[in-house]
């Protein structure tokens, strides 16, 4: 049976919770980057407006990107996020380190991830 697009999202939401506990739980801490990208700034799924691509999984709810810090440091590159990152894929989701994203964390739909 396939996820509906909801059934992903929630899905979506209960993994990121597990993320985040086990950011923390290895010294870690986080704040929210892009989450949902409204599509009164960002257009609709499909659409190219501003700086969001026209498949963007944030328009629809499955996919974030993290800030991450580790000792009140911001840590911006792609190998701080490994370990997050694998973790992530163990859970299901795609990380955004495979593809030159790696503060991006998703849930793969219709071919996007």
């Amino acid at each position: 049976m396939t996820e509906t697009l909801g059934q992903k999202q929630r899905r979506f939401t209960r993994m990121i919770g597990l993320l985040i506990e086990y950011a923390y739980q290895n010294g870690y801490e986080l704040t929210f980057g892009d989450a949902y990208r409204d599509p009164r700034v960002h257009g609709q799924v499909g659409e190219k407006k501003s700086y969001s691509s026209a498949g963007s999984l944030h328009k629809q709810r499955l996919a974030v990107d993290f800030n991450l810090f580790r000792d009140g440091r911001y840590l911006t590159q792609t190998e701080d996020h490994r370990l997050l990152g694998e973790y992530w894929e163990s859970l299901g989701g795609a990380w955004g380190g495979r593809f030159n994203d790696g503060n991006h964390y998703s849930l793969e739909h219709d071919g996007r991830r």
